[in-house]
């Protein structure tokens, strides 16, 4: 009982920090600007973070990246900034379908057009179905880690590669298992 209390009080500390990171200052005024769109699907089953997941999931989202205010690029184009990444899909398992929608605010490296980027992300998800088969979230609410890589095919096209992980962090239980998840995007720069 006493470690899953720090394991919570420690995932709590990060989340508030992540939460000062990203908060809005009143310094940036700016808008939310639509960077890119993607279009994702899983391409593998590796796992990379926690147990492996008892079942074999298949994934297909939409997400969209909204650059945020907080950003240091050169005059020569490449520095770091920071954006919003925010999709919307379908996971399907043993057992059914869910609908998966999250919210994730990432860390950025490459250059300034978006053209190359290197990005780290942590955030949340809400799944609309947690149990598939033998596999259980613990519940709807997740906690989504990224990161991702992606780089210029044709005039504003991009292909990149995602991993994704869901996992409740224990929050629901020891016995539960998240997922991890390799992706393959395209992606539309604006």
């Amino acid at each position: 009982m006493i470690g899953s209390h720090r394991h919570l009080m420690s995932l709590r500390r990060v989340l508030i920090a992540l939460c000062c990171l990203f908060s809005p200052s009143q310094s940036y005024p700016e808008e939310l600007k639509l960077q890119s769109l993607s279009i994702r699907a899983r391409v593998s089953e590796q796992t990379l973070l926690g147990d492996d997941a008892p079942e074999d999931f298949e994934a297909y989202d939409v997400a969209a990246n909204f650059s945020l205010p907080w950003q240091d690029y050169s005059t020569s184009g490449w520095g770091m900034g920071t954006r919003l990444m925010v999709s919307a899909g379908m996971l399907q398992a043993t057992g059914g379908n869910a609908f998966v929608v999250s919210a994730i605010p990432e860390l950025t490296l490459g250059s300034e057009n978006g053209r190359f980027t290197l990005d780290l992300g942590a955030g949340g998800a809400l799944f609309s179905k947690y149990r598939f088969g033998m596999q259980d979230y613990g519940g709807p609410f997740q906690f989504a880690l990224t990161f991702g890589v992606g780089v210029p095919l044709f005039n504003n096209l991009g292909l990149g590669y995602r991993f994704l992980h869901y996992s409740d962090a224990g929050v629901n239980g020891a016995d539960t298992t998240g997922a991890d998840f390799h992706m393959i995007e395209l992606s539309y720069r604006f």
